[in-house]
Parts: structure tokens; C-alpha cells; sequence
């Protein structure tokens, strides 16, 4: 199914426009001018149409009569004047930045045409991957590949959802015991007083509701790797306990006597500032020097901003929403790299899960994002859309059938002035659409009490659309 149509009797430009895009993952299709207006015609899942500018008369006269889809003039023109459906132009040489604008105005133009509606459904999967080309991630990379493959412990520090995890995650994908298990831990999600049990198991009848013996998180990760997240929370008791563990390499269950051997990796991360709480004496700093062995700092996002379209891309592959995907222009992305991310990776891996559940499948421009995420002053693009093209919707949406009891209720409100029956000697359907229109503004001006805004919105259109359409019919309060 090609979804973009270019009109061109110049090959090459048209093998051009196909090539890029076709890199940028889009389907098209090239025709000349003289069977452009059939292709229209059969043609129903369009999202825009390239259109050569060699003549803009020619490319004015297609566009009128396909007003429900948006058109690019694409070539060397020498003026462009923004004109309802036309909603751009594109000079050659063609940029990306200038490509994926334009169509963006396209889409926005399909979107936000009347009565058009979308329905979405969404299925995620987790960010698993370390990706980045800045300096700070290479030096994380490179930290990674020259632990991994030794037994020392690491000690993984960073601000929250940067990203601990994932580089614990490659140290054990790395190192000898990729083939074992690895098992993480979250100590700031476990009360104290179960935390013991849950990292060194229990024996039957070793408190109240042991009912049988079970194995904690060390002896389930034996061989593997055992990742503690938030190690700066766990209560100082527990502390003391896990640092016999790490110098002797042996434990025993809670109400059990037998030592057990441990031949666990350890891999710790908090987000706090240890070094303080040693000095607030909130832990202990021998443990400290236990876990320090080889500290990685995880960067903040906003340390490395130059990766974050990289990361939207795996973040962007790694999303299923029913196979729909989205894509940003230049303006969107310039904006993004510069909002501060006080929730790092996680914020950003959330923000994409968002845009894709409500842009399937879309180009995601500055004006789409979230108001704290817009960061550049650009004016957003408003489409123009023909009167004829209004006017059609408008009818669409008054005769194509009474929903409810209350919509029948509410056909009470024309007060039978103007009929759907067609007369047996004929009308002037002009002179019937225009009164019909008159009628029905001059309702929604008085059930707003002439607030224009209100009328606006109740009849479905913009505001700047009413006061021309007052204009053109001379509605006015007095």
C-alpha cells in the first residue's frame, strides 16, 4: 500500500523523491500529470501528495479537485504562497529537516481535518539496551568491558532511571557467568525486618508464619550474579550481615546454623551520596570500601544530550504498539535536547511510550510534544482547509443520520425552517446551503450569548473560520 503519491513527468526528480523516501521508510508511488487525477480518484489511503512545481497553474487545478488531501509543490518555483490544501513547498536541493516538515503538515493536515477520529491500542516491552555515542557512555562501555570479566565487586552510582540496572545487566552479560543467573534485588522495596530472610532464606519455624524452610536471593543466585539496586537504603544491621557475607564468603539462614558457602558476584547501585551518609553515620564505611571496588558512575541524561536521538531510536524499536511506530522532525528532536530530564532515561523511555499511544504511526512535531517538553519558540502550522471542503463536512455531519433520541431532540432546535425534502419544482441548493449555514450560526451565536469562541467550538470549527463565515453573511449582534 503505497501512502505517498508523487506527480512528476521529470523521472529523475521523482526516482529522487522515491529513493529518499523510501530511506526514510515510507511507500510511494510516481505518476505523471496525465494520470494523476485518476490515480487520485481510486487511490483512498493517501497521507500526501508530492506535486512538481515545472507548473503551478496545473498543480493548483489538482489540488482543487482533491481537497481532502494535502499537497507539496517539490521543485525549483520561483514564488509559493501558501494556499488551502497546499500546505508547503519544498526548493531542491532536498534537506531532511525541509522533507519531514513538510511532512508533518501533511499528517497534521489529514488529522485534524473534521470529524476524524483515531483509535489506538498498546502492548510495551522494557528498555534493556545501553546505547549512546557521547563521550560519558563510551566511558561507562569502556569501564564494563574491563570489569566484566574479572570477580570484582562493582559499586554503580547515578541519579535515578539512568540506567543502573542496565549497566549491571552488561557487566553480567559480559563476564564469566553469563551462563548463570542474575538476579536483582530492590533493598529500598523490602521492610528491614524481612530483608535478612529475603537475601539469606529461613528455616522452618524461624519466626512466626515460617511454616518451611526457604531459600534466600543469595543461594537462588548462586554462580550468578546478584545485583542489589538501592543499596544505600538497606538499614544498618543488614549491613553488617552483608559485609560478613562479601569478607567471608559464607552465610547462614535466619534459625539455621549451618554455614552455607556463597559463590555469588555482587553488584550494588544506589542514587544517594554514600560518602555523606558515612559521614552522617548512616552507613558503614568499611562495607563501603567492600562494595567500592570498581565504581561506575551512571551519566545523567542531561550530561549527554547528543545521545538522545540514538536512544529514542532503540527506545523506538524496542515499543511494539501493534507494529506502529513514529518518527520526529527536527524541531521535536532539537527541542528535546534541551529539556533537563530530571527523570533521565526513564522519563525519556515514558515520554516515547506516550507519543506513540496517542501519534501511531505519525511524525511527531514541536507542536506535539507535551507543553514541559517544548523548549523552541516555532509557531505551530494551522491547516486551511477549503470552504467547499468545510461546507461538504458540515452537511455530512447535520444529514448523515440521527444517532440518539437526544440527537432527535436536538434536530427540535431548527425549528423546521429548513427541510431535507427536495421540492417538486426544484431549489437553489447554493441559496439553500447558504441559509442553512446562516440558520445555524446565528443558533450557536445566541446559545453562546454571542461569545464567538463558544459558537466556534460548538459548531466544530476554528474561530478565525466563524468570524469570516459573520463576515461573508453580515451576522452581527445588532
Amino acid at each position: 500500500m503505497s501512502n505517498i503519491l508523487i506527480i512528476s513527468s521529470d523521472v529523475a526528480r521523482a526516482n529522487n523523491l522515491s529513493t529518499i523516501l523510501t530511506f526514510l521508510g515510507e511507500s510511494c508511488t510516481s505518476v505523471l500529470f496525465a494520470s494523476a487525477v485518476e490515480t487520485l480518484k481510486e487511490k483512498l489511503d493517501i497521507k500526501s501528495v508530492l506535486i512538481d512545481a515545472v507548473s503551478h497553474e496545473l498543480a493548483s487545478d489538482i489540488s482543487e479537485k482533491f481537497p481532502q488531501h494535502p499537497f507539496v509543490l517539490v521543485g525549483n518555483y520561483q514564488a509559493f504562497e501558501p494556499q488551502t490544501n497546499i500546505v508547503g513547498a519544498i526548493n531542491e536541493p532536498i534537506t531532511y529537516p525541509e522533507l519531514t516538515q513538510m511532512l508533518h503538515r501533511c499528517q497534521e493536515y489529514k488529522r485534524s481535518r473534521p470529524n476524524t477520529k483515531t483509535s489506538v491500542s498498546n502492548k510495551t516491552r522494557l528498555f534493556r539496551s545501553l546505547v549512546g555515542k557521547s563521550e560519558q557512555i563510551q566511558g561507562v562501555r569502556h569501564l564494563i568491558e574491563q570489569v566484566a570479566p574479572t570477580e570484582a565487586n562493582v559499586l554503580i552510582l547515578g541519579e535515578s532511571g539512568t540506567g543502573k540496572e542496565v549497566i549491571a545487566r552488561n557487566v553480567h552479560f559480559l563476564s564469566n557467568r553469563t551462563d548463570s543467573i542474575f538476579i536483582p534485588v530492590n533493598c529500598g522495596a523490602i521492610p528491614g525486618e524481612l530483608l535478612e530472610s529475603e537475601l539469606f532464606g529461613h528455616e522452618k519455624g524461624a519466626f512466626t508464619g515460617a511454616v518451611g524452610s526457604r531459600k534466600g536471593r543469595f543461594e537462588l543466585a548462586e554462580g550468578g550474579t546478584l545485583f542489589l539496586d538501592e543499596i544505600g537504603d538497606m538499614p544498618l544491621q543488614m549491613q553488617v550481615k552483608l559485609l560478613r557475607v562479601l569478607q567471608e564468603r559464607t552465610y547462614e539462614r535466619v534459625g539455621g546454623t549451618k554455614p552455607i558457602k556463597c559463590n555469588v558476584r555482587v553488584i550494588a547501585a544506589t542514587h544517594r551520596d554514600l560518602e555523606t551518609m558515612i559521614a552522617d553515620g548512616q552507613f558503614r564505611e568499611d562495607l563501603y570500601y567492600r562494595l567500592n571496588v570498581f565504581p561506575i558512575d551512571s551519566p545523567a541524561l542531561r550530561e549527554r544530550k547528543e545521545d538522545i536521538p540514538l536512544l529514542l531510536q532503540e527506545l523506538l524499536s524496542r515499543l511494539e504498539l501493534d507494529h506502529s511506530q513514529v518518527k520526529f522532525t527536527e524541531n521535536a528532536l532539537t527541542s528535546l535536547m534541551e529539556h533537563n530530564w530530571a527523570g533521565n532515561v526513564r522519563e525519556l523511555s515514558n515520554l516515547v511510550e506516550r507519543l506513540m499511544i496517542l501519534y501511531p504511526n505519525q511524525l511527531i512535531d514541536l507542536s506535539d510534544l507535551p507543553s514541559k517538553y517544548k523548549h523552541l519558540d516555532v509557531a505551530a502550522y494551522e491547516p486551511d482547509y477549503p470552504e467547499e471542503l468545510l461546507e461538504r463536512e458540515a452537511i455530512n455531519a447535520m444529514f448523515g443520520g440521527v444517532d440518539n433520541e437526544d440527537d432527535a431532540n436536538d434536530d427540535t432546535r431548527l425549528d423546521n425552517t429548513l427541510s431535507t425534502e427536495l421540492p417538486a419544482q426544484g431549489l437553489n441548493l447554493k441559496e439553500y446551503i447558504s441559509e442553512l449555514e446562516v440558520n445555524l450560526i446565528t443558533q450557536a451565536l445566541e446559545h453562546q450569548d454571542w461569545v464567538v469562541a463558544r459558537a466556534a467550538e460548538t459548531l466544530g470549527m476554528r474561530r478565525t473560520t466563524l468570524v469570516e463565515k459573520m463576515r461573508k453573511y453580515s451576522i452581527s449582534k445588532d
